[in-house]
């Protein structure tokens, strides 16, 4: 089935992006230190924002469209021409906004302009084009050149604390290039566009919709750096930043099904077969929480040595960060169904921008008192809060649409071999000496004990996978 081969596509390139930095961060946080990673993460957060304005949603919305005409050819080739000038526009009038910011920043101006090519590399993100084609194939090969590339570049030319600037325009550039590589492939796919039938502005006002929640979940990632940064110190806003780096890393195999099952859905959606949509979306929860809860429970059974492992020394503190955040797995895991395979792809988009944006509101509200009180640790605990909301949001509006008890059929069972594997790791961890041999053994015990509970736990995902197994 094409759903399971892209699936693998996007954990196979997010495998590769979890796995790349048990090479770098180790390295980066040993030769940049905490100010370096620190510089790194508060420069980024604040391009993130001008990358979010300069995109304005065109990247979810071009993906769904894409999904929803991909059949016809010529309707499919002048929607592309239309969203990607649209998306040079918009993101034109956010680098000219930036080189003002750059113009008055002092402090970090070199730092900020290498971050820059981030928002250079928006511009030519065509990405959205082959997700909608639900050809994953192309852009995942394209991003494990490129990420393989980076990784040998940043071994050979980030050396000391001085190499900061180095490093970051290695991450940047490297998005850019990635970026341009798609380029290609379009001649085979897209046709000329009719410049006298381009209507580049009737995709505005659809993508601003949904610029709103992207507005907000960004503010997860970014705001929290920003807000500590002011609030604290360079240094707490670079443990905070990797230790999210971390939890979003084991997030990406868990959110990869959102990224595959978008523009199915919306095809589905279109063609009006609203009971396979639902069937997708119950057995896609499912599975979600079958390697979410177990991943959540891991990196919580670990986090006392992988931590300063990891990370080093220097990064200690670290451990304890890991473990407030670990919960979040699994709420983002089971938002993302709800949000990105449900509401979006099914044109709920008031629904999922409110959802978010009460998200963002708690995580401001939270941040202010929770910094001030616990530092980092309060940073974390917002977080954690917000996306509880997000979460309970989500589940209480589709209550009606979806039987919520089916979403959680098996949760029980995966919580209860979950739990029991997180017992004997966690033993485990703080017995033995930390070491990465140590430390891979007991990931794999940890596997180990969940598979085999599983199996006589038999809860859906067992099921459900011996049916794809049938349908193969």
């Amino acid at each position: 089935m094409r759903i399971i081969r892209n699936y693998f596509y996007t954990a196979g390139y997010n495998l590769l992006i979890l796995l790349t930095p048990l090479l770098t961060v180790p390295y980066i946080s040993r030769v940049l230190g905490p100010t370096g990673v620190g510089i790194n993460a508060t420069t980024n957060s604040i391009i993130t924002y001008f990358l979010l304005f300069g995109t304005v949603g065109i990247t979810i919305y071009g993906n769904r469209e894409i999904a929803f005409i991909r059949d016809n050819r010529g309707q499919r080739s002048q929607t592309f021409w239309e969203i990607e000038i649209l998306q040079l526009l918009t993101i034109s009038c956010a680098y000219l906004a930036f080189l003002v910011f750059l113009f008055f920043e002092h402090q970090l101006q070199i730092y900020f302009f290498y971050q820059s090519f981030y928002i250079i590399a928006g511009a030519v993100d065509i990405s959205w084009y082959f997700m909608g084609l639900e050809d994953f194939k192309k852009t995942v090969l394209r991003n494990m050149l490129v990420k393989i590339a980076s990784v040998i570049a940043i071994f050979a030319f980030v050396k000391t604390r001085q190499d900061t600037g180095i490093y970051i325009l290695i991450l940047a550039g490297s998005q850019v290039l990635g970026n341009l590589t798609l380029w290609p492939y379009l001649r085979h796919s897209v046709e000329r566009p009719n410049w006298r039938q381009l209507n580049l502005f009737r995709h505005l006002r659809p993508s601003l919709a949904l610029f709103v929640p992207q507005i907000a979940t960004t503010v997860y990632l970014a705001l929290n750096k920003t807000m500590l940064w002011q609030m604290d110190s360079l240094t707490a806003a670079g443990f905070y930043d990797y230790s999210d780096k971390l939890i979003k890393l084991v997030l990406a195999l868990v959110t990869a099904t959102g990224t595959v099952m978008l523009p199915h859905i919306a095809n589905l959606f279109m063609k009006q077969q609203l009971e396979r949509v639902k069937q997708y979306l119950y057995m896609s929860f499912d599975f979600v929480l079958a390697i979410a809860i177990p991943m959540a429970l891991g990196v919580a059974a670990v986090a006392t040595t992988l931590a300063p492992l990891f990370f080093g020394r220097a990064f200690g503190a670290v451990d304890r960060l890991l473990m407030i955040e670990a919960p979040v797995i699994i709420l983002i895991g089971m938002s993302n169904v709800l949000g990105q395979q449900f509401l979006l792809p099914t044109k709920q988009t008031k629904t999922y921008t409110i959802s978010v944006t009460i998200g963002a509101l708690v995580n401001i509200a939270c941040n202010i008192p929770l910094i001030w009180f616990w530092g980092v640790a309060g940073a974390m605990c917002a977080t954690l809060i917000s996306e509880v909301c997000v979460t309970g949001y989500q589940l209480v509006v589709t209550r009606h649409t979806l039987a919520t008890r089916q979403l959680f059929t098996g949760s029980l069972k995966y919580v209860l071999a979950g739990v029991v594997m997180f017992v004997v790791v966690y033993a485990l961890n703080i017995s033995m000496t930390a070491s990465y041999l140590n430390l891979a053994l007991q990931i794999g015990i940890g596997a180990l004990i969940y598979a085999g509970l599983l199996f006589l736990l038999q809860p859906p995902i067992l099921t459900n996978a011996a049916k794809l197994r049938t349908r193969m």
